[in-house]
């Protein structure tokens, strides 16, 4: 399964550890979004910065042709 997270709220105020997060995710301005494959890594990262993101599923549509 993919996800789309988007980073929703600045993270000016927050410790260095949540913002080493949101950069490992990918993510270093707000409205920014990057495409990650769910796993327990990149769980534990959405979880530990909830509240600075937003987290939405990728859903593929097959077309054929």
């Amino acid at each position: 399964m993919k996800v789309k997270i988007t980073q929703i709220k600045s993270s000016i105020g927050y410790r260095k550890r949540t913002k080493n997060t949101l950069y490992a995710l990918g993510l270093k301005k707000i409205n920014q979004s990057t495409n990650k494959k769910m796993d327990s890594a990149i769980k534990g990262m959405i979880n530990t910065v909830k509240h600075l993101v937003k987290v939405e599923e990728i859903k593929w549509v097959s077309l054929e042709i």
